[in-house]
């Protein structure tokens, strides 16, 4: 029997045995191997490092709705210091002083906000005066692309006042006397200083050289033109942009391409152009400022509602407004032709495409011959008939 096993304790029987491996008593543990960490690569690491362009736009968009709180606030106390220095002045010359017109019942004191950086003021109830608006235009303090822009280009604030006058209160004559940078502009884009007026020298008034006089009339030119408007142009030389006296208002010259059909709305108006010194860094105090650039307006609209014209001054300005209406009413009449014209060949242009799309030929002869009848009675002399007696 023992024999019958023996074969399973030949080491020699099987091959690739270990007796001392597989034995309990001589088995060990194998050893684990060290736990080692992944390199993640570095564009994958969570860091400060990856969001620098988030972090930059959250900046740039506190820097703006900062600079945005900050202008919007600038603008609205220099819009309330300018009414607080003028409320007591504007209500010694007119009755209503704010008004504006939401309601039916008469408001004053209202400075409308139209914008972050535009502010009104209507005044009415005054001798020979319809209304005034004064228009205060701040800077665009608020918008911040505007600021960085205004480092390379200064601008300053502006206050606008246009006096509408009544009707018939004035004679009519129009004069501008502006900044040489703004007289150009001013020449070219309004209706009436471009119709009216010429570039006229200043050697007779003692005027600054930094302005450039538009005059129609000698004797309105003088009228306006009196010693303390004048000292007031010399102490005022880099604030006062320019004082326009016009009976032929309206506005900014229409464009060539807009037809005109009837000569445009006129009234008797003047404008006063007020820049702010300071190229932008207009503080309270320079608002106060501008009491006596208020007073300026007042004394012209008394001068002028007092001057008259003499009779030769105010048959030139008659002849002047009926050439520029006979102007008007040729140049009306050569754009009616034009467009006239105009709708003719656009006429025998569509004949001529429908000729030419003909497929049936005998149809496209008569067609041609019917157009080649029309053309030629055209071309014949019209004939008069003459009723027998």
């Amino acid at each position: 029997a023992d024999d019958e096993f023996e074969h399973l304790h030949d080491d020699e029987e099987f091959e690739n045995f270990d007796r001392e491996k597989d034995s309990p008593k001589t088995k060990t543990p194998d050893k684990l191997p060290d736990l080692q960490m992944a390199k993640v690569p570095l564009h994958l690491r969570t860091s400060w490092d990856s969001f620098y362009l988030e972090i930059l736009m959250i900046a740039g968009l506190t820097v703006y709705f900062l600079n945005f709180l900050a202008g919007k606030s600038k603008n609205c106390k220099l819009a309330t210091a300018w009414l607080s220095a003028h409320k007591e002045l504007l209500e010694s010359q007119f009755s209503i002083v704010g008004d504006d017109g939401t309601s039916k019942e008469v408001t004053t004191g209202v400075l409308m906000k139209e914008s972050e950086n535009v502010y009104a003021l209507w005044c009415s109830g005054r001798t020979c005066v319809e209304g005034m608006l004064v228009e205060l235009k701040l800077l665009k303090r608020q918008d911040l692309i505007n600021l960085l822009l205004r480092i390379f280009k200064p601008a300053s604030d502006q206050v606008i006042v246009k006096v509408e006058l009544e009707e018939g209160k004035v004679d009519g004559f129009v004069f501008c006397i502006a900044q040489k940078r703004s007289a150009a502009k001013l020449h070219k884009d309004m209706t009436d200083l471009s119709q009216f007026t010429e570039k006229k020298s200043l050697e007779k008034f003692d005027v600054p050289a930094s302005y450039q006089l538009l005059s129609e009339i000698g004797e309105g030119t003088a009228a306006v033109l009196d010693k303390r408007v004048c000292q007031m142009l010399t102490r005022y030389e880099g604030v006062i942009e320019y004082i326009h006296v016009s009976d032929q208002y309206s506005g900014v010259k229409i464009q060539e391409d807009n037809q005109q059909t009837k000569m445009p709305e006129t009234k008797p108006c003047l404008l006063f152009c007020f820049t702010i010194s300071g190229k932008g860094k207009t503080r309270v105090s320079d608002m106060e400022n501008l009491k006596p650039l208020m007073q300026l307006v007042f004394y012209c609209i008394d001068k002028l509602s007092r001057f008259q014209l003499s009779k030769e001054a105010r048959m030139k300005s008659e002849k002047n407004r009926q050439k520029a209406e006979e102007q008007f009413l040729k140049a009306a009449h050569t754009q009616r032709q034009e467009l006239a014209q105009q709708r003719r060949e656009e006429k025998k242009r569509a004949e001529k495409e429908k000729l030419m799309a003909e497929e049936d030929p005998d149809r496209a002869r008569k067609l041609e011959d019917r157009e080649t009848r029309r053309e030629s009675r055209k071309k014949q002399p019209k004939m008069k008939m003459m009723k027998a007696c």
